[in-house]
């Protein structure tokens, strides 16, 4: 069984090593032994497309090469129609032609497109199919041309659909990289705004690229992301979520340390604040680093509304986190523990309505969080109109169901519902994911040790937030580290006219994101 077994990982390891020496081959000068080899790595593949042309008295033969779906079709035909009117400028002019001639006038004429290159070996020419590109190969020429023709199918710009608001844009991201790109350049129209690309994923290439404004962003906490997503070595990058697992500082930690968000409003006023975007090809969310805790509980709509009604939207989030993380542990400390702490007449009223309740609290609280829990999952993943039909029909049938059966009480009803509903107010939906895992934890704590559990669990809460960080951010500031200034746009939102400063984000080195540079600079849209 071992000899067999090594044979097969040998096997292996030479099929993986003789396909590498054929990727890093060079393009063959016989124009048929290049086809071949091309339609042999792509397993004979029908999207492949090989359009072949006689120039010149049939001198010279060139070959277009595409990929249907991945491709422009009118950026195709406008590509090739620039290759063949080399024929009809010298037809008739010229008895024949040779590909070294053919070849530069494609360079230095017939090429419109953008984005134009050589490739010299098999890889790159792989590469360049499968990137949406037209390859153009010249018989008796070891290298082809390669022309921008990625289009085919695409999601247009629509409005977003997890951070809706009422005032704003209303444009969101698509799963095309390029669009994205161009969304935040529309409204960041400034030379300084830099982008650097990469590929990501041993076998998707995913194309990868990280945004920032050049001196407002932090230059050493661009070359501490940078190299993470250099050291990620990993067969595939589907979405976001895979870079954001990987590269985060903490990944035992319930909270996320990345931000993500799908509008385009919301990256430039990040990318002004000194953060830096990333953009992955296939996905409409962008990632957002460094990030704070406080960041993930203001919304761009903030910004585009009075000042006063902002700051009372936003404490009411606040409030709204609270409940939703300790509502039910508060119910069940003071049921079991505190009755104390409880009016009588309620106290009364409470008593009497468990009184044919056969569970515990605990027990009847984790009930009907989890079945709270079922019918919002439920909700999510069936369509759309029916999804919204199953979670309110779905609560109110179980709940009243429930009451009416003696199984939990209505307090507990009203206090589970009133925390459901409280945790859909946190803007972000990773924090929202976190804070209602973390409400087992506590409503747990509560059933054993009261409210002296809840104020031990609060503590040591604290503590691991204030000992995260973000690409070496704080994660709690500017809480702490305690930063003044930040506090006009935390739990509040300042007038516009008072944040003349941008916020200071404060790295393990002591210094900030903010440059010396941008550092005075008014701030302009911030979200």
């Amino acid at each position: 069984m071992d000899n067999r077994t090594q044979q097969s990982a040998d096997a292996a390891q030479t099929a993986g090593s003789t396909s590498q020496q054929a990727n890093n081959a060079p393009i063959s000068t016989q124009l048929e032994e290049t086809i071949r080899m091309i339609q042999a790595r792509l397993g004979n593949s029908p999207d492949l497309v090989v359009r072949t042309y006689d120039l010149i008295n049939r001198s010279a033969r060139v070959a277009a090469v595409y990929m249907t779906g991945i491709t422009d079709r009118g950026m195709v035909e406008d590509f090739i129609s620039h290759v063949m009117s080399f024929q009809a400028l010298n037809d008739g002019a010229m008895l024949a032609v040779t590909p070294e001639e053919v070849h530069s006038y494609i360079k230095e004429n017939a090429l419109s497109i953008g984005k134009e290159k050589l490739v010299k070996d098999i890889n790159g020419l792989l590469e360049a199919l499968l990137s949406g590109d037209t390859v153009i190969l010249i018989n008796g020429l070891g290298e082809g041309v390669s022309g921008s023709t990625c289009g085919g199918e695409v999601r247009p710009v629509t409005e977003a659909g997890t951070q809706v608001a009422i005032r704003g844009s209303k444009e969101s991201f698509t799963e095309t990289i390029s669009t994205n790109i161009a969304l935040v350049r529309k409204i960041i129209k400034n030379p300084d705004l830099w982008t650097e690309t990469m590929k990501l994923g041993d076998i998707t290439h995913t194309d990868i690229t990280i945004m920032y404004i050049h001196g407002v962003a932090d230059e050493e906490t661009i070359k501490v992301f940078k190299k993470k997503l250099q050291e990620i070595k990993v067969d595939s990058i589907l979405e976001s979520g895979y870079i954001e697992q990987i590269v985060e500082d903490n990944k035992y930690s319930p909270f996320p340390t990345l931000y993500n968000t799908e509008r385009p409003d919301s990256v430039a006023g990040n990318l002004l604040d000194g953060r830096i975007a990333i953009f992955v090809d296939g996905t409409p969310f962008v990632l957002i680093a460094p990030t704070t805790f406080f960041m993930f509980f203001h919304t761009v709509e903030d910004y585009y509304q009075r000042y006063d009604i902002s700051s009372l939207i936003r404490m009411l989030r606040f409030v709204c986190l609270i409940i939703s993380m300790y509502g039910p542990a508060i119910f069940v400390a003071a049921l079991n523990f505190h009755q104390e702490m409880i009016p009588t007449p309620l106290l009364i009223n409470l008593a009497s309505q468990r009184e044919g309740v056969p569970f515990p609290a605990f027990v009847e609280a984790v009930m009907m969080e989890i079945t709270f829990e079922i019918i919002r999952e439920a909700g999510v993943r069936m369509p759309s109109p029916i999804g919204q039909t199953v979670s309110i029909i779905g609560g109110l049938v179980l709940g009243t169901a429930a009451v009416q059966a003696g199984i939990v009480s209505p307090a507990m009803v009203i206090v589970v519902s009133l925390t459901g509903i409280s945790s859909f107010a946190t803007p972000a939906f990773n924090m929202a994911l976190s804070i209602r895992m973390l409400r087992f934890v506590i409503m747990g704590i509560a059933a054993f040790m009261g409210l002296y559990g809840i104020a031990i669990f609060t503590i040591m809460l604290i503590a691991h937030l204030c000992s995260l960080r973000s690409l070496g951010v704080p994660y709690m500031i500017p809480m702490g580290p305690f930063v003044p200034e930040n506090l006009k746009d935390t739990f509040i939102r300042s007038p516009i006219s008072f944040m003349k400063l941008r916020k200071r984000l404060q790295t393990n080195t002591g210094s900030t994101s903010a440059s010396p540079k941008g550092a005075s600079k008014r701030k302009s849209d911030e979200r």
